[in-house]
């Protein structure tokens, strides 16, 4: 029955259910200016910009002949590509890694290149069909149209187009009176009645943009809210309940008993401090890799015998959790010196405790690879671990593949944790108390 409540329990990031604002209005009605004023009044970094400009379907011979003499009809919805862009909004929503294509409108064509979103808590999705296309508006949370009068608007799209994607003022105005003003009234006036909320001269009117970032807020204060309420669900209990198999601690010999002692001692030299913290993390590599999966190889001795043995299925990676993990990268690269290596930055919230992803950056291809470590000398509620993890999940890592080392953790944490990810394997070199305060970063790196 218990290995069936492991099996079921689940943990949602705050970034799961994206909630996403829409911001239409005609061309030069300044969408983007407004997203950008709100953004800027924010300053976080879980509130994101979407441009519905890089979502422009790709062109065949003829419609690229037609754009560069400014007869392409680009303020039609047919223009867009609303499958893909539904498509990335649903997995955003899933708390999944999004591929955002690049448009260039110097070339008329999708580059080869992407740029990935990732984590945003509130998506800010902006252009003149974002509240056009059924599925999208489904999706949305808030919606917002813009409004500006008509000369301003061709004003501003001359300036625009002129300086950044490669026109001329006469093409501007060609394509301006051809199709800009005839869809606007056709398509993108219409948004404006199943708005929220309105916003006449777009970025000067304060009072329309206070009120979409007292929405803001309010939606992260909730979310907030709502991923504390759900850690302390997941550790009600976690400490009375014996720990899972997957849960491997290292072999309590003399010597490492001695090592202990010494690292967990506050008179020792910051050297002897980092030389046994290093010898231990060397273990705690090692016998992570004897979690890891392996195929049986023959080998041929210098002198003719043939030996048994094993080799690793495929490449091992790691991902670092920022700054404490950093500790354990000495003994990772004793074990595994070509190791490719990735960063993670997750912070606990000094008013509510809320573990917080600040930065991410993962190996190339990472979901290919046959194992991974996860690399922190410290879990304690396992909030951090559980985010951690979710993320290398997100990413397309299975979690049977990866291997949590640390140095301690508190038996609530690791419960949590296995209770989320049964087929996570943690390696772990002591057992401490619940909610013990960070130490190691601070005694490793002497700051």
């Amino acid at each position: 029955m218990a290995l069936c409540v492991k099996e079921q329990a689940h943990y949602s990031p705050p970034w799961a259910g994206v909630s996403i604002i829409g911001i239409a209005g005609s061309s030069g009605s300044g969408k983007s200016t407004l997203s950008h004023a709100i953004i800027s009044q924010m300053n976080l970094p879980w509130v994101c910009i979407l441009s519905m400009d890089s979502f422009y379907k790709s062109l065949d011979a003829e419609g690229s002949r037609k754009a560069f003499l400014n007869e392409y009809d680009f303020d039609s919805p047919d223009a867009i590509d609303f499958d893909r862009l539904v498509e990335i909004l649903q997995d955003l929503k899933a708390g999944k890694r999004a591929e955002i294509p690049i448009y260039s409108f110097s070339k008329h064509a999708r580059e080869k290149e992407t740029t990935s979103i990732y984590s945003p808590h509130v998506l800010i999705l902006e252009g003149i069909f974002a509240l056009y296309d059924p599925r999208v508006l489904e999706l949305l949370d808030m919606k917002v149209f813009c409004q500006a009068d008509g000369d301003t608007c061709l004003s501003r799209r001359i300036l625009r187009d002129v300086a950044e994607r490669g026109r001329d003022i006469e093409g501007v105005i060609k394509q301006w009176f051809g199709f800009v003003k005839p869809n606007f009234q056709r398509y993108v006036e219409p948004q404006g009645e199943i708005a929220d909320i309105i916003v006449p001269r777009g970025v000067e009117n304060r009072v329309a943009i206070n009120m979409v970032v007292q929405y803001i807020q309010r939606t992260l204060k909730e979310k907030s809210i709502a991923h504390i309420m759900a850690l302390k669900k997941l550790g009600l209990g976690a400490e009375d309940e014996p720990l899972s198999k997957s849960v491997l601690l290292l072999e309590q010999t003399p010597q490492f008993k001695g090592m202990n002692t010494i690292i967990q001692d506050v008179g020792t030299p910051a050297e002897e401090f980092v030389f046994y913290f290093d010898r231990i993390a060397t273990l705690l590599v090692e016998h992570a890799m004897n979690n890891i999966f392996f195929t049986e190889k023959t080998v041929e001795t210098p002198i003719g015998n043939k030996y048994q043995g094993l080799i690793a299925t495929g490449e091992v990676s790691a991902v670092v959790v920022l700054r404490a993990g950093g500790a354990l990268e000495t003994g990772l690269k004793r074990v595994i010196p070509d190791c490719k290596t990735g960063r993670l930055l997750i912070q606990s919230n000094i008013r509510t405790g809320e573990p917080e992803l600040h930065f991410l950056n993962l190996p190339d291809n990472i979901n290919k690879h046959d194992s991974v470590l996860l690399l922190d000398p410290q879990m304690s509620s396992g909030g951090a671990a559980l985010m951690s993890v979710q993320i290398l999940v997100d990413h397309g890592v299975p979690p049977e593949k990866i291997v949590f080392v640390t140095y301690t953790a508190g038996k609530m944490g690791l419960n949590r944790l296995t209770k989320v990810f049964p087929e996570v394997k943690v390696v772990v070199c002591t057992i401490i108390q619940d909610y013990e305060e960070r130490w190691i970063e601070k005694r490793y790196f002497g700051c």
